[in-house]
Formats: structure tokens, C-alpha cells, sequence
């Protein structure tokens, strides 16, 4: 047996080798000083005290899963190794063999896997800096590829999945770029051979897999990479799921311009999917507007969210749909009331496919076409073209009903193996067999009452053992009356056993039909999963449709609740919103009341707006809400506002926060130029762009001249012209706003009163004079001592008094002498820009307090 075992063991090395045992997983050697520990079970040995001690532990077959899960969550490869043939009928040791192996990725049942989010399998492959992406969820069937024209591309790819598991080949295993290391973190990457990564040799895959002619019925033939990398995904389950997978039907091709780019920074800081703190789904965008009803449709809303539209047709499809179902009140309501309950038909469908399913499986997917009837009826007579569509969708597969319901017990055991899965009155064998095992009791039953009036012994009793099947026991005190015919089969310590003929002839009958029916349920049970699997096609299109309709009336109920309002989404330049609020932050209970604003950029004369105001103001909460605003809009969701104007935007960017990269030696400035430059190389005409504060982590003039460059060229540039939101705290950049036509001064309006600030959070045109942090200093509990010292400063600065080197700003009465220097101005031609900006305003609809703060700014110019 062990040279068996360590045979076995051989072929996965990397693996921990579960090994099928009786009615245990057996694990020998290092395996089993490993699982002891992580699973917290008994370690002993075989062979004790002697040089051939073997350490090994095990855990029940029956009951495995959550072994194999908390060792697949300790980042372990776990190998299932199981007996391949009937133990009765071996000669010599059982065969066994691995029949799977299980990855965090390759993991499909419900126990190991987060009900609202898929588990995806995601290989890359990269020749002369293109990327190939295949990604695949197992459990679902959903598979799907792309190529990237860059590693950053790649990322923006790695960080929109998220997969469980990263497959590379072995060559790129061990020289993964540092930025797609750091976005997988250290979650399972697993690796196929290079050769694998052959164009024939995956076509061949390819082809035998989905019974093709060639990879292009599925648009590979212009992605040799993407080839590459499906064939690394279905290379790497046939080495390690040697079942048949039906219900990988076909290839789904992501191109570059099917949907809303959004880089890895991006979705961090919009927080979409997660939150930045925590990387917990409350607090983010999805779990704002996550009103699901059921798992599939949880994970078909995150789906839409990582992946906006970007055509206008289909988006305006999505959001008629759900104008429908917030105008239809009772409709909204019929469709949520059937979906709640529904299983989740997309996972059933993939464990029926692969011979995973148990009597309880089937009969969730019965009860889960139960409902279909009920959305169907729901939406009849819906004018939509998307419910429309979904409607046809809909199958209730009424032949499965039928199939299941007559076939499987509406209370199935867990087990396959011990009967009472199959339904009465499925199969006249069945019946019978059944009848004679039932009869079988009574008969027991009669003939103990007659066995104790022939013989006089009162205290006779039939009973059963697996070791001696059915026998007769008589106490010792009326042994004497044993008749002539019983046979004495043991001696206990309270009397004697026996048996004879006819219970022995009876016992044969009885016990054999009850091996019959088990054997002939497994039987039936599988004819029954394998018609099912054949409908895995209609299944999965109906799920496809079920969870389409539980997102748009999650959209819809959100939209009701929050008064949402459906956006016009056109592809013109111009993006207006009036009255918009930040979703997530308005749904929060923060103790004020959330201050909706107006927002227009466009091509003309609104291309960047230039924000400035006070820090804790609101302006970084301003901006990210209008980015939050078109990406739900290209969604298909309402949005938070009281009208709204989408231009359709290719990509979104934002540089937001602060943050260093120690492990590429990389500060928080230097984090911050690399993310602005990538902005500036990619962003186009169409692209929505948000920064905040950029230059701040350098010297005030460097960063103000960097920031001012920055802002010349996003306006200037023929390429990169993106509408853009700018808020900065270096209030000079204000003076842009005179000199380039398509730049907008915004500045969020405070109240000053007796040495306070108070915020106002409304966004108004104009530009702020103070940034107002020594007032925010104090609301942080700055030290007074501090909070007084800084005023002091602040003054000094403001008068103009400070100079390097100066004892004016310093404390000290040490100081060197004071030199004579003239302070360049970091801006030429003022006075032009003076005159420039006086000739654009507009006395006539200026309010006193932008009066005030323009005289403040002209004063700063003057």
C-alpha cells in the first residue's frame, strides 16, 4: 500500500495527497504533518518506535469538504486520490487514482465558495509586450478572454477580476511584474510548462474541448495571444479535473473597446466593488446598490459595475428597462417576491454537469424552475425591449420539472450510496424491492410472536447485527426449551444465539433486496442527472436571464427608494448634472444632511474645472461623486441627482490620495507623477479625468509649477483633451481660468464666524482665497499650543515676512544675519492677466461674497 501511495505521490509533489482509505482520506509522511496541524487532528504513526515510523492522520470521506477547504484557504493543493475499482472484486491492493485535484480556483462545491461572488481562474501570457488574459469560473462556466496592447492593460485586467487563482507559465512564474504581483497579493499563482504555450498545441485543445474545427468560430483568430492563454486554462484542467466539464460551452471575447476602461487606481479610489480601508463590500458603490435577490444576480450587478458600457444603444436598453420597473410599482414587486428563495441555478447547473450533484441539488433546481412560470406571468404585456427579450429567455423547463419531481424524494438523503433517493412509484423494480425489504419488517415481527407461542419462551427475541445478520436469542433460563431445529451460532453472557432455515432463507431474501435497491437508486439517480445535464444549455440561458432581471429590479428598488433619476446618455462631449449627490455617502447616517450640486463640463467652455476651498469642504467627496455618476449611468443604473446629462466617456481616471510603494522603492510623490503621467499618455478627447492635488508631495513651487503644467497641458494638448475635475489647494492655479478659455473656477463656499469654519458644501464658480487647515487642525485636536503657534506663522507668511533664513518666522534669538534677496515671481506678465481677467467678469450677477473673494484674489494679482 505505500508503494502505491508514494507512487501516487510522486505524480504531485506540490499537492496534498488525500488517499482513499475504507471509509477514511489517509495522509502519510509530510502530508500528514502538515494537515495536522492546519485541520487540528490527530497526528499518530504507523510502525511505532521503529526506524520505518510512518506519521499519518485522516479524515472521514463522507464528511471531507470542510477539511479540504480550510487546507485549499491555507494556500494548499489538495489531490483526491479515490478507489477505481470495487474492493469486493480486487485481486491483491485496490486501485486507486487521482480524480481531481483542488485549487483554490478549481473549488465547486457550494460549501468552499462565497455565494454572491465568482471564483475565477485567470492565466496570462505576454510575447514581445502584448498580453493574452483567459479567465475562467468553473463553478459557473462562465469563460471568457482578452488581449492587452500593455502591462498596464494587463493590470487594469488582473485588478477588474480578481481572480482566486493566478496561472502563469513557468518561465513568467518566477519574473512576475512587480505591478501584477502586487494587485494579486498573495493569493495562489500556479504555473503550466512553457511548451504548453505552443499555438498549435492549444488550437488542438481548443478544439477537442468544444468539438470545433478551428479556435476562430470563436474569434481567436486575430488574438494569437488570448489563444495562448485558453489553452494554458484548459491544459491546467486537464491536468488536474480529469472529469468531463459539459457545461464549458463556449468562449466569450472581452475586446478593448466593448466597455469603460478603468485602470486599478481608479476602481481603489472609486471604490466600486470594495472599500479602500477594509477591501469590504459595505461602504462601496456595489454594496450601495446590491438589492439582489438572489447569488447569481449579486454577481452578474458587480459584473455590470467592473464593466460599463460604452455603446449607447445597449446602455439605453438597460435603463428603459429599469424606468419600466420604477414606473411598474406592482411589476417590480412581482419579480421580487419570485426571486426570493430562487437557488442558484448557474452553480446547480455547473455541479449537475459535472457529476457533482446530489439528490438535494436536483431537487433545488425543481423548486427554482417552480418560479419561472411566476416571473413569466409577472411579465407579460412589458414594453421594453430588454424585458422583452429576457422574457423569451425565460424556459421553466417544465420536462425537468416533471422529470425530478417524479423521480427524486422531496427529502433526499445527503448520500448517494444508502437509498432512499428515488421517489415511490418512479420504477416498478424499485417498488417491489422496496416492498420486500418493507415486508420484510412485519415478517420479523410475525415470526418472533410465533416463534414465542410454539417454544413457551416469553422472553424470545429476533434481532439483527452486521456480523451474524438476523438470529434468535433465548435467555438462560429457559435455554432448556430450545427447540430441536434451532441452530446455535454464539454464546453471550446473558444466553444464547441461534438461527434456523427459514430465517436464515429469509434473511438472504431481505438483505439482498435491500443491496439491490441501493445498487439500483445510484443507478437511477445518475440516468436522471444525466438528462438533466443534457438541458445545461437551456439552464444556463435561463439563469442568465433570471439574473439579469434580479439586477435591474435591484437597480430599479434602489432607484425608488433613493429618488434616482434616469439619465440621458448620448455621445455627445457634454456631461451636466444637476443636483447630484455621492450615492455611497448619501446613504450613509453621517448626522447632516448631504448637499446635492450642479456640475457641466464639456468640450467648450467647461473642459477642467478648477476647484479650490478649504480641506474637510467636500471637494474630493464633489468629484468623485460625478465620476461615480457617469460610470452608473453607462451601467444601466439610475443615478443620484435630479437630471442628468452623460456624454459617453471612454475611459475614467482619477489621482486621488496619497500613498508610497516600499517594495519597488517607489515615495508617495513619485506614486503620484507616475499615475499623472499615465494619465497624460492614455487619457483621450472622450475620457473623464479626476485629480486631486496633484504636486502636492514636493516643494510648494515645484509642485504649483508641476500642477500648472500639468492643468496647461490637459487643456492644450490636441490628443489628450479629457473634461476634467481639478481641485488643488495652490489657489495661484485659479489665474488658468483667465488665460485658457475652456477652464472654470469652482471653490466650495464656508462661513467664517468667530475664529470658526463653517462648511457649506455647496460648489459655487469662483475661487477660494484660504484653505482654512489650521481651522481643520483644531477640529482634529491639534494641541492649542500648536493651533496658536501656527497662526502666528500663517501671519508672518502672509505679510510677506518670511525669507530663508530669517529670524522674523523663527522662535530662536540665535539666527544668522539676514540677507538682502529678491524673490522672484513665479508668474511673468501679471499685469496682463490682470487686465485679462477684469475684462471677463460680470458685475451684474455677482453675489456680495464673490465679490469679496474676487477683490481678495485681484489684490493676490496686483
Amino acid at each position: 500500500m505505500m508503494k502505491q501511495y508514494l507512487e501516487i505521490k510522486a505524480r504531485y509533489p506540490e499537492s496534498i495527497l488525500f488517499f482513499r482509505m475504507g471509509d477514511f482520506y489517509e495522509m502519510f509522511l509530510d502530508d500528514a504533518l502538515i494537515a495536522a496541524r492546519i485541520l487540528d487532528i490527530t497526528l499518530t504513526s504507523r510502525n511505532k518506535n521503529s526506524a520505518d515510523e510512518i506519521p499519518f492522520c485522516g479524515v472521514p470521506f463522507h464528511s471531507a469538504q470542510p477539511y479540504i477547504a480550510r487546507l485549499v484557504e491555507a494556500g494548499h493543493r489538495v489531490a483526491i486520490c479515490e478507489q477505481v475499482e470495487d474492493p469486493k472484486q480486487a485481486k491483491g491492493i485496490v486501485k486507486r487514482d487521482v480524480v481531481r485535484v483542488v485549487t483554490p480556483a478549481l473549488v465547486t462545491e457550494s460549501e468552499s465558495l462565497i455565494p454572491d461572488e465568482n471564483s475565477y481562474l485567470l492565466a496570462l501570457c505576454q510575447q514581445e509586450g502584448r498580453w493574452g488574459c483567459a479567465w475562467l469560473d468553473l463553478s459557473t462556466g462562465e469563460f471568457k478572454a482578452s488581449e492587452e496592447d500593455s502591462l498596464t492593460g494587463a493590470a487594469a485586467m488582473l485588478a477588474a477580476i480578481g481572480p482566486r487563482e493566478l496561472l502563469l507559465a513557468e518561465g513568467m512564474r518566477k519574473e512576475l511584474p512587480e505591478e501584477l504581483g502586487l494587485l494579486h497579493g498573495e493569493r495562489t499563482r500556479s504555473s503550466v510548462a512553457d511548451w504548453v504555450l505552443d499555438k498549435d498545441y492549444c488550437s488542438g485543445l481548443i478544439c477537442n474541448r468544444f468539438g470545433i474545427a478551428s479556435p476562430d468560430v470563436f474569434g481567436l483568430d486575430s488574438l494569437p495571444l488570448a489563444l495562448l492563454a485558453v489553452g494554458m486554462v484548459l491544459y491546467y484542467l486537464q491536468e488536474n479535473r480529469h472529469a468531463s466539464l459539459p457545461h464549458l460551452r463556449d468562449i466569450s471575447i472581452i475586446r478593448k473597446n466593448d466597455f469603460l476602461a478603468l485602470d486599478p487606481a481608479t476602481r481603489r479610489n472609486l471604490e466600486l466593488t470594495a472599500t479602500m480601508t477594509d477591501n469590504k463590500k459595505a461602504g462601496s458603490l456595489l454594496g450601495c446598490l446590491d438589492r439582489t435577490a438572489t447569488a447569481m444576480g449579486a454577481r452578474t450587478l458587480k459584473q455590470w459595475l467592473s464593466y460599463p458600457l460604452v455603446q449607447v444603444d445597449p446602455i439605453r436598453q438597460r435603463l428603459s428597462a429599469v424606468e419600466e420597473l420604477v414606473e411598474q410599482g406592482l411589476l417590480r414587486d412581482q419579480l421580487v417576491a419570485s426571486l426570493k428563495g430562487m437557488h442558484d441555478l448557474e452553480r446547480l447547473n455547473a455541479r449537475i454537469s459535472m457529476a457533482g450533484a446530489g439528490g438535494r441539488d436536483l431537487r433545488a433546481l425543481h423548486d427554482s424552475l417552480e418560479r419561472i412560470p411566476l416571473l413569466r406571468d409577472a411579465l407579460v404585456g412589458v414594453e421594453s425591449a430588454l424585458l422583452c427579450r429576457l422574457l423569451e429567455q425565460l424556459d421553466p423547463l417544465l420536462d425537468l420539472q416533471e422529470l425530478i419531481n417524479s423521480a427524486i424524494s422531496p427529502t433526499p438523503p445527503f448520500s448517494l450510496r444508502e437509498g432512499g433517493i428515488i421517489a415511490d412509484g418512479y420504477n416498478p423494480e424499485l417498488d417491489e424491492l422496496r416492498s420486500i425489504s418493507r415486508e420484510g419488517k412485519g415478517y420479523i415481527a410475525r415470526l418472533e410472536a410465533q416463534e414465542r407461542e410454539r417454544t413457551g419462551i416469553s422472553s424470545l427475541k429476533i434481532r439483527y447485527n452486521r456480523v451474524f445478520g438476523y438470529y434468535i436469542e433465548v435467555t438462560k433460563s429457559h435455554l432448556a426449551n430450545v427447540p430441536d431445529n434451532y441452530i446455535r451460532r454464539q454464546t453471550v453472557a446473558t444466553g444464547e444465539r441461534y438461527i434456523t432455515e427459514e430465517l436464515k432463507n429469509y434473511e438472504e431474501k431481505v438483505l439482498g433486496a435491500e443491496d439491490r435497491i441501493c445498487e439500483l437508486e445510484y443507478t437511477l439517480f445518475q440516468q436522471v442527472r444525466e438528462t438533466v445535464a443534457a438541458a445545461g444549455a437551456r439552464i444556463s440561458r435561463t439563469a442568465a436571464a433570471v439574473a439579469s432581471l434580479d439586477v435591474l429590479s435591484s437597480l430599479a428598488t434602489v432607484a425608488v427608494e433613493r429618488s434616482y433619476c434616469k439619465p440621458t446618455v448620448d455621445e455627445s462631449d457634454c456631461l451636466e448634472i444637476i443636483e447630484g449627490r455621492h450615492p455611497v455617502v448619501e446613504a450613509m447616517n453621517l448626522g447632516e444632511r448631504f448637499v446635492p450640486n450642479d456640475t457641466r463640463l464639456d468640450g467648450e467652455a467647461n473642459q477642467i474645472l478648477m476647484i479650490t476651498g478649504p480641506n474637510m469642504a467636500g471637494k474630493s467627496t464633489y468629484m468623485r461623486q460625478v465620476a461615480l455618476i457617469a460610470l452608473m449611468a453607462q451601467a444601466g443604473s439610475f443615478v443620484p441627482a435630479t437630471a442628468a446629462t452623460i456624454g459617453i466617456a471612454d475611459r475614467i481616471f482619477t489621482r486621488v490620495g496619497a500613498g508610497d510603494n516600499l517594495a519597488k522603492g517607489q515615495s508617495t510623490f513619485m506614486v503620484e507623477m507616475m499615475e499623472t503621467a499615465h494619465i497624460l499618455r492614455t487619457a483621450s478627447n472622450r475620457s473623464l479625468v479626476v485629480l486631486d492635488e496633484i504636486g502636492r508631495g514636493t516643494s510648494t513651487f515645484d509642485g504649483l509649477s508641476i500642477a500648472w503644467a500639468v492643468a496647461e497641458f490637459l487643456h492644450d494638448d490636441q490628443v489628450c483633451r479629457p473634461r476634467t475635475l481639478f481641485a488643488t489647494h495652490y489657489h495661484e492655479l485659479a489665474d488658468l481660468a483667465a488665460a485658457r478659455e475652456r477652464i472654470t473656477n469652482l471653490t466650495v463656499a464656508v462661513k467664517e464666524w468667530n475664529d470658526q469654519v463653517i462648511f457649506l458644501r455647496t460648489i459655487i464658480p469662483g475661487a477660494a482665497s484660504h484653505s482654512y487647515g489650521i481651522q481643520v487642525a483644531r477640529l482634529a485636536g491639534m494641541p492649542r499650543d500648536v493651533i496658536e503657534r501656527a497662526k502666528e506663522v500663517l501671519k508672518t507668511l502672509e505679510e510677506g515676512e518670511f525669507e530663508q533664513g530669517s529670524p522674523r518666522l523663527s522662535k530662536s534669538s540665535i539666527a544668522p544675519p539676514r540677507k538682502e534677496t529678491a524673490q522672484f515671481t513665479l508668474f511673468e506678465q501679471q499685469g496682463d492677466l490682470l487686465r485679462e481677467r477684469l475684462k471677463k467678469l460680470n458685475i451684474s450677477v455677482m453675489t456680495p461674497l464673490e465679490a469679496l473673494n474676487l477683490l481678495d484674489e485681484l489684490k493676490k494679482m496686483a
